[in-house]
């Protein structure tokens, strides 16, 4: 039992809300290449792959806050070969057969649920994430042709259950274990831990994760109340699959069988407000313009 009091690795740095450089999504601060060079990556607990904007861009780049990543600045970046075992590991990870280019480097492709995209080179870096903790060797993605509703950050951390995914990278020494804390406003900074014990103080609630596929995090919903009353919604719509906990999707999405018992008690609950223009998927919105205090039901 002497290794009870081994100091168990760990590291803890910000995460902060994206809505000051638009983005509805929350990100960290990483430090990616040698010499290092900061990019703010959005956490992504849906998805596996790693990737950064890159020099050169080949054909779409969004606007992002740091400078673009050049690999030719960095002396430990180099390209995996498209004949390489972690090549082959992308199609698993993606959804899509990973390329290759002319010199015979791998070349990945990624798309998400609401048509952004990522293409470039699967390669190797080194990956700091804070003053003493660097990782080597890091398999991420240098984006050159990269589209979608990221804001201004550079790339996402992909946070998966994938053998690519940044926990399963560290899981040696961070062992998988991490955590989050959410910002409540973008005045202040929550935070993202790897490591520790997993202990947390205070009071905490407990619910168990099950596991969704080869990627995904899941739970297991058993019934939704709004204002404190149980909606009337069967139990054959939850046990026909576990919901996804991605953190790096805005909007809660549920089937329709539990959807529109919540849409209509949210309704009758907001009754004395005026409606607003349905926004695409969004068929309840309201006009809250003339009012200082709004009172919701929860």
């Amino acid at each position: 039992m002497g290794h009870t009091h081994t100091q168990l690795e760990q590291f803890v740095i910000p995460a902060r809300s994206g809505s000051l450089i638009g983005s509805g999504n929350y990100y960290v601060t990483v430090g990616l290449g040698s010499p290092k060079k900061e990019l703010s990556l959005i956490f992504d607990t849906g998805s596996d792959l790693t990737w950064t904007q890159c020099e050169p861009c080949a054909r779409y780049c969004y606007n992002q806050k740091e400078p673009l990543f050049d690999p030719l600045k960095s002396s430990t970046y180099y390209n995996i070969s498209c004949t390489s075992t972690l090549c082959t590991q992308l199609s698993s990870a993606t959804g899509n057969e990973p390329g290759c280019s002319a010199t015979k480097a791998c070349i990945y492709g990624i798309q998400y649920g609401d048509s952004s995209f990522s293409i470039g080179y699967f390669a190797k870096e080194t990956l700091t994430v804070s003053s003493s903790d660097v990782v080597s060797n890091f398999l991420f993605g240098c984006g050159q042709n990269n589209r979608g509703l990221f804001g201004a950050t550079a790339g996402l951390l992909g946070l998966g259950r994938h053998s690519i995914s940044f926990v399963q990278q560290t899981a040696q020494k961070y062992r998988k274990i991490f955590s989050y804390c959410l910002p409540s406003t973008s005045s202040y900074a929550g935070f993202l831990k790897f490591g520790g014990d997993g202990s947390s103080a205070g009071k905490v609630q407990y619910t168990p994760l099950v596991s969704v596929g080869d990627s995904f995090y899941g739970l297991d919903f058993t019934g939704i109340s709004v204002g404190g009353t149980r909606l009337p919604i069967s139990s054959s719509v939850f046990s026909a699959g576990s919901s996804i906990i991605d953190s790096g999707t805005v909007i809660t999405r549920l089937p329709p069988g539990a959807y529109g018992p919540l849409r209509d008690a949210f309704r009758r609950g907001m009754s004395k407000y005026p409606r607003g223009n349905s926004l695409s998927i969004l068929d309840t919105c309201y006009d809250l313009s003339g009012y200082e205090v709004v009172s919701s039901p929860r």
